[in-house]
């Protein structure tokens, strides 16, 4: 019987993602704002807060999927780290806009000092659920079907940031916002907050945790040979030493393509601007398209992977990359202004992206037995974390000191490192059938 993901399923899960999505939009659209026109903080000030952000996810992530892979619960590994941390994240989210408010009313240097202590207990409210919320998914999807899942919670995730960006234009068009003393962001607060609300009710009771992952650990039980660990005389699980080095080399290829990808993300408008006088609003509509493209490139990216497999999928779109962002280098040698048929390169590096983000986290995954997912998954985002760290500043410290011209080489260089990398990783690929065991699986909801 072939082994079938339950989609609807997968889209509940997903909602955890989701809300997720929705406030880190908003958190990274807002928060700038409110720093530099109410606190009035300095370029740099405001940065060190943003990328705050980051710098704890290499500590809270892995730390908090590892806590939830030894939790033990009526509701499950994952849900009372999701209950608490959206609770905890809504409460103080709400107090941001309170803050702001009062603040542009009274300015006081205590005030000032409680919306950053504020804001920095939110981020560790964000922080303590994002890695058991990813983990719900594995948990209740077998391995082989990992990638088609994920495709689909990344489909999730990039709705939840629609959803804001719609809200927000029809909250705060320019006929209000432009020439206003101050803006009042509490309504978009609240409606992100009823988001994240409404997608905690929908995990909490619309998916059965326990239920499903007995399920999965039970599916693991009669496919021992898809376990890559092995175990060792005190009953502990061990990874071998290839299946290690696999693992070390795909950290390694997700740090080396976040370093590329999140370049451009960070310093194409500025790039833009410099090289081919494009203004803000032109320039983020090449990142617009890209998005547009990853979105569009989610689902057949997991198909993709269950027919030649993820390492191949993830290396075919590393190479497309890679040849994107060289290509527009050369662009840049022969031309000094935008012209529209750069869009489809564009358009080709969201696809390319799609391909690589879909299928690196189930491939770490597949190493992992069940009871690790959120220990392994903690792994993956702090790879990619530390890469997004690094990348703004190295490359941002190229474009100043030696010449912008730098910016599409840095990110193409750094793409097809990442593809030499991953010749070295030798596991982690999905078996697409399954011999037996199938059933349990057929009726899952």
């Amino acid at each position: 019987m072939k082994l079938r993901l339950n989609t609807w399923q997968t889209i509940r899960v997903g909602f955890a993602f989701l809300a997720i999505c929705a406030f880190w939009q908003m958190y990274n659209n807002i928060i700038p704002l409110i720093l530099t026109n109410t606190f009035e903080m300095n370029e740099s000030f405001s940065g060190v807060i943003m990328a705050a952000d980051n710098i704890l996810a290499l500590f809270l992530l892995p730390f908090f999927g590892s806590l939830s892979d030894k939790c033990n619960t009526r509701f499950g590994k994952r849900k009372p780290f999701i209950l608490g941390g959206t609770v905890a994240a809504v409460f103080l989210m709400l107090l941001i806009p309170f803050m702001d408010n009062t603040y542009f009313k009274n300015p006081k240097t205590a005030i000032e000092i409680i919306f950053v202590c504020i804001l920095g207990c939110l981020l560790v409210a964000m922080g303590t659920y994002r890695s058991p919320a990813v983990a719900l998914m594995p948990d209740v999807t077998p391995k082989p079907l990992r990638s088609k899942a994920n495709a689909i919670i990344n489909l999730m995730g990039a709705l939840g940031g629609i959803i804001y960006l719609i809200v927000a234009a029809v909250l705060y068009p320019a006929s209000k916002t432009e020439n206003v003393e101050h803006v009042d962001y509490l309504p978009m607060f609240l409606v992100v907050a009823g988001i994240m609300i409404i997608s905690l009710c929908i995990v909490m009771f619309a998916v059965d945790e326990v239920r499903l992952n007995a399920k999965m650990l039970d599916y693991e039980k009669e496919h021992p040979e898809e376990n890559l660990a092995e175990e060792t005389e005190d009953h502990k699980e061990k990874l071998p030493t290839d299946v290690k080095r696999s693992l070390a080399f795909l950290l390694c290829s997700i740090a080396l393509w976040f370093m590329g990808y999140n370049a451009m993300e960070t310093w194409f408008t500025v790039y833009a601007d410099e090289m081919w006088n494009m203004k803000v609003g032109a320039a983020s509509i090449c990142l617009t398209i890209a998005t547009l493209g990853a979105i569009i490139s989610y689902i057949p990216s997991g198909l993709v992977a269950s027919k030649i497999g993820r390492r191949k999928t993830i290396m075919g779109g590393v190479v497309v990359l890679a040849m994107c962002f060289f290509g527009g280098f050369l662009y840049t040698l022969f031309f000094d202004e935008f012209h529209k048929p750069l869009y489809i390169l564009f358009a080709f590096v969201g696809v390319a992206w799609a391909f690589i983000n879909v299928n690196s986290l189930p491939m770490v995954l597949e190493m992992c037995k069940g009871s690790e997912v959120g220990r392994f998954t903690g792994f993956y985002y702090t790879f990619s974390m530390a890469a997004q760290i690094v990348t703004p500043i190295l490359a941002g410290t190229l474009l100043g000191n030696v010449s912008y011209m730098t910016l599409f080489p840095y990110c193409a260089i750094f793409v097809m490192l990442s593809f030499v990398t991953m010749l070295f990783v030798k596991h982690g690929d999905a078996r697409v059938e399954a011999k037996r065991g199938l059933e349990a699986f057929e009726d899952m909801d």
